[in-house]
């Protein structure tokens, strides 16, 4: 079926706004020389019809500015910091924006202002104002003590509608609780605690890992552990895996490996897993252009490509299951299961067919949990080996632990990771220096305040509609909040009295999973998978050593970070996000495989 793409609806719909005043302007200066008998030129009219657009569309903005600013004063608030460019209609942010998020540090554009203007800061593209925070007193708000006031927006919604569809990370109000409702039941403590699937798939990457190593040579681990998380989760998904990790791993870029198997024509699995970065890649880029990301799809609407190939996937396991329920149903013999029944046989699809026929909305939620189910654990795995790798002390004492506690062939349990303190220290210090989201956007559906940033301050003033974007990232990273060595990696800062002195009395300066009635479904889940592959990988290897000579050149960190203060100066890795954070190129890593003798001491 046809369609035409964002930026031609995009300016469709700025024309047709355009055109109709302009009519009613020129219609109405015929109507009003008809009155007077004084007749004028078409290109006269045409002026003043212009003239009067103008002067309409900068009326109402001064009107709109003098009502909030009465609003604000009324209420006792303040407007937010503006961060100001020097371009008509600030195009000049917009393009700093993009080269910022192409070739520097993550949120370093952000914290230069943050810096400058305080947690807090505004800025306005062409009349489009939205919002920036890093204040865990704001984001408790956009969260949870006035979540019915900050949703995700239309906006938001229809710059993600082509990936996300209607899927949970895309639905506000009736239709989110809907998805949150049908998605619930599907991550008790009895379900996540299953450990035999990621068994499994652990023996199969450690194997690959292993293989690597035999030979010498590094492993892109995000690679690995993304493919990884993406069986596991096809396989609790729709109980079909799309065994990602039994195609080719690529080798080195400064290596001439050609081998037969090396690049093979590419499986379906394969096409599914790059589509589906792809499409992530391209919602997120939406998002960082704002308001104004139509008008970089002309020509075509850059989701269509790599959906068609997720979908495409996707849509048998779907009309299968759908299948099975008719027959089920019209069976005089056997009983169909109720809506809120689980059996540890279920898949997620297998209790999603139960609650409704609608294809779209299954395939939505299934390619919306999919994304978390993936992206979360494989981005914690990926960053936790980058430390690993910067930290040998630390791989030292967490394999210690990993060999008391379990052994060094041994599969951990449930309650094995309920007593690793110094493993959970190390996965919550890799989600605070690097969240999985680092940055989320809520839109205010009414005018309100964001609370003061200095002791007996006043109320910032939110007016209804604006976007305000969130950092967690940043948040994480505040001495002001974590103390002086906050950019330090130190997972004993969540065993030792730092624990008390910062997090405990403001526990909202630390969320990996998002807070409030949206908190991660799956957080538990996530810790449970990373803990599993991370006692196995220190199970199997004991020392990690980063080779960035392994990585494309231009996605190695760029010299000129050295000079930099803060984290980025030492930085090995080039962090960037899409949908959640990754390393730019790859974290390639060479290991060296445990021995007896290791294990002893």
């Amino acid at each position: 079926m046809f369609k035409f793409t964002p930026g031609v609806v995009f300016l469709a719909r700025a024309v047709a706004r355009l055109s109709s005043l302009l009519a009613g302007v020129f219609l109405s200066s015929l109507v009003l020389e008809q009155i007077s008998r004084y007749e004028n030129t078409i290109s006269s009219r045409l002026f003043v019809s212009i003239g009067v657009v103008v002067l309409y569309f900068l009326g109402r903005r001064c009107l709109v500015a003098l009502q909030h600013r009465r609003t604000r004063a009324a209420i006792g608030a303040i407007p937010v910091p503006v961060w100001k460019g020097k371009w008509p209609g600030n195009l000049d942010l917009m393009i700093y924006m993009k080269d910022q998020l192409d070739n520097n540090y993550l949120g370093a554009s952000f914290l230069h202002f943050v810096d400058k203007l305080g947690p807090i800061f505004s800025m306005v593209v062409f009349g489009n104002a939205q919002f920036f925070t890093a204040e865990p007193a704001h984001i408790k708000q956009l969260l949870a003590s006035e979540f019915d006031n900050f949703v995700k927006g239309e906006k938001t919604a229809e710059a993600l509608n082509t990936v996300f569809g209607t899927g949970i990370f895309n639905a506000d109000g009736n239709l989110w609780k809907f998805h949150r409702s049908m998605t619930r039941p599907f991550f008790t403590r009895d379900r996540i605690s299953h450990f035999s699937t990621f068994e499994s798939y652990a023996v199969e990457a450690i194997s690959l890992l292993s293989k690597r190593a035999d030979e010498c040579r590094a492993v892109d681990v995000q690679d690995v552990f993304a493919r990884f998380t993406m069986d596991i989760a096809t396989e609790s998904l729709f109980g079909s895996c799309v065994h990602s990790l039994r195609d080719a791993l690529p080798y080195p870029c400064s290596q001439s490996v050609h081998l037969s198997e090396e690049a093979p024509n590419p499986s379906q699995a394969a096409e599914f897993s790059r589509a589906f970065a792809e499409s992530l890649f391209i919602a997120a880029k939406r998002l960082h252009m704002g308001s104004l990301w139509p008008l970089f799809e002309v020509l075509r609407d850059k989701t269509v490509e790599p959906m068609a190939v997720c979908n495409a996937y996707l849509e048998p396991f779907v009309v299968d299951a759908l299948r099975k329920k008719r027959k089920i149903q019209a069976s005089t013999t056997t009983t169909c299961p109720k809506v809120d029944e689980i059996n540890d046989t279920d898949t997620l699809l297998d209790h999603l067919v139960r609650v409704t026929d609608d294809r779209k909305v299954i395939k939505d939620e299934i390619f919306n949990i999919m994304i978390a189910g993936r992206d979360t654990t494989a981005t914690t795995l990926t960053f936790a080996v980058y430390f690993l790798a910067m930290h040998p002390e630390v791989t030292r004492r967490l394999r210690a632990e990993v060999i008391e506690k379990v052994g060094s062939t041994r599969s951990p349990t449930y309650d094995d990771i309920r007593e690793m303190r110094y493993l959970r220290a190390v996965i919550n210090e890799t989600l605070r220096l690097f969240p999985p989201v680092s940055f989320n956007v809520r839109t205010a559906i009414e005018s309100t305040t964001l609370a003061p940033t200095i002791p007996n301050g006043c109320p910032y003033y939110v007016p209804e509609g604006t976007p305000v974007i969130y950092s967690v990232f940043l948040m994480h990273r505040r001495t002001d909040l974590w103390g002086p060595d906050a950019l330090e990696f130190d997972p004993d800062r969540f065993l030792d009295e730092r624990l008390h002195k910062y997090l405990t009395p403001k526990p909202f300066i630390f969320l990996p999973f998002n807070a409030g009635p949206r908190i991660c479904l799956g957080q538990q889940f996530a810790y449970n998978e990373a803990s599993f592959m991370l006692i196995k990988l220190l199970q199997s290897f004991d020392s990690f050593a980063l080779d960035p000579l392994a990585q494309p050149a231009d996605t190695r960190p760029p010299e000129w970070w050295k000079g930099v203060p803060g984290r980025q100066s030492i930085e090995q890795l080039f962090p960037k996000t899409h949908a959640t954070i990754y390393s730019y190129g790859g974290l390639w890593v060479r290991m060296r495989k445990a021995s007896k003798i290791s294990e002893e001491t």
